[in-house]
């Protein structure tokens, strides 16, 4: 069976990166962007870093802000009507994954109507037609949602997330620049970050792994490592090196898939509003602990990309806990809580076992799960 790899058809990445947009609409022969940023992008004026490159530019476009942290259906549902009401040809999302999410639901939608529940595109749906053109601007350094062909959205009846995967979604342009990232405050880098080391790690010990998306995520991971205390202290080396790791590890798992770090993270997400990166960082050195005997000798990359010293000199056992110890060491210095019990009750544990059984990331981990084990995990961090 033949490996694919589906990328952006261009990115801009650096401090100052977002002055292009306005070159890339006027050549593309756009006429109207259909903004869509979350509401608090909107008040803290990170939104208007970008509105702003339109207006000296004289370009047109439209603000769309009904966007939850997990968004949901109706979410989408209701930028859809928005974006048919705007007369807008493309839409420029600025965000983290939230509002990517969105922007990749609303843009498949429209040019696939038969779509419009939303619920029909989770999975691998077969749609017919790319999306509307998306320019995508992170403002974290963790979803990479500007480069996959992912995208997630949380039904609310259900109380559950899905995952929808269609190389119709990804955005023609990513803007890359760390500038948009500096004003996120400390608990979000830090929880974004590690959602990006999460899907490093994941990526490179997947199932769907191969050697050019083991080259992204063995890089990203290293990037990662080095970058994420700096990033959260707000140093600029360190936001640079974190909206490149996020960039490069997006690559690699947007064409590998991911594993049930991000299944049980998901259910989390889906019926407690947990932040997906806290919901990952949390999650990811038990699920490595538990992958371990089915990861061959990966793990010994994966400490050495983390900065362990040493490892040439250990044993099997010996590098893998080191590798699952640097994570832990990681996340514990950028504030992550070690644990799920402040925020899982017990009596959801099934609920959530069997949306994480569910889930389109579970295929693809190491070591095949049964009920009893995710069920076990999720214990295990109560």
């Amino acid at each position: 069976m033949a490996n694919r790899i589906v990328l952006n058809e261009t990115s801009y990445h650096g401090a100052g990166a977002i002055a292009e947009i306005a070159g890339v609409a006027k050549s593309r022969g756009f006429k109207k962007a259909f903004v869509c940023s979350d509401p608090d992008l909107i008040k803290f004026n990170v939104t208007s870093k970008v509105t702003k490159v339109l207006e000296e530019a004289g370009l047109d476009y439209e603000i769309y802000s009904d966007i939850k942290p997990n968004p949901t259906i109706e979410n989408v549902q209701t930028g859809v009507a928005a974006f048919k009401a705007s007369g807008a040809d493309y839409i420029i999302a600025i965000g983290g994954g939230s509002s990517m999410d969105t922007a990749k639901a609303i843009g498949i939608i429209i040019t696939n109507p038969e779509f419009e529940d939303v619920r029909s595109l989770e999975g691998v749906a077969p749609t017919k037609n790319p999306c509307v053109p998306i320019i995508a601007v992170p403002t974290t350094a963790g979803t990479a949602a500007e480069v996959t062909i992912n995208y997630v959205i949380t039904d609310v009846e259900k109380k559950r997330k899905f995952v929808c995967v269609d190389t119709h979604d990804i955005p023609v342009v990513a803007v890359v620049d760390p500038e948009m990232m500096a004003s996120m405050p400390k608990g979000l880098t830090a929880s974004t970050g590690m959602d990006a080391l999460t899907h490093a790690i994941e990526g490179y010990t997947t199932k769907g792994a191969w050697e050019m998306t083991d080259m992204f995520n063995l890089k990203a991971i290293e990037v990662i490592a080095r970058s994420l205390r700096g990033a959260v202290n707000n140093y600029p080396e360190g936001r640079e090196g974190m909206a490149l790791g996020q960039y490069l590890t997006g690559m690699g798992f947007s064409n590998c898939g991911l594993g049930i770090v991000h299944s049980m993270a998901h259910a989390l997400g889906a019926v407690y509003d947990t932040p997906h990166g806290v919901a990952n960082a949390i999650l990811l050195p038990t699920v490595m602990e538990y992958n371990a005997p089915c990861t061959g000798t990966k793990y010994k990359d994966i400490a050495i990309a983390m900065g362990v010293e040493g490892v040439e000199n250990m044993s099997q056992d010996e590098y893998r806990k080191a590798a699952v110890d640097a994570v832990k060491k990681l996340s514990q210095d950028v504030g992550i809580p070690a644990d799920l019990k402040a925020i899982v009750k017990p009596e959801d544990v099934d609920f959530l076992t069997q949306s994480a059984m569910d889930d389109a990331c579970k295929p693809g981990n190491p070591k095949d799960p049964s009920f009893e084990d995710i069920k076990n995990l999720y214990l295990s961090l109560m």
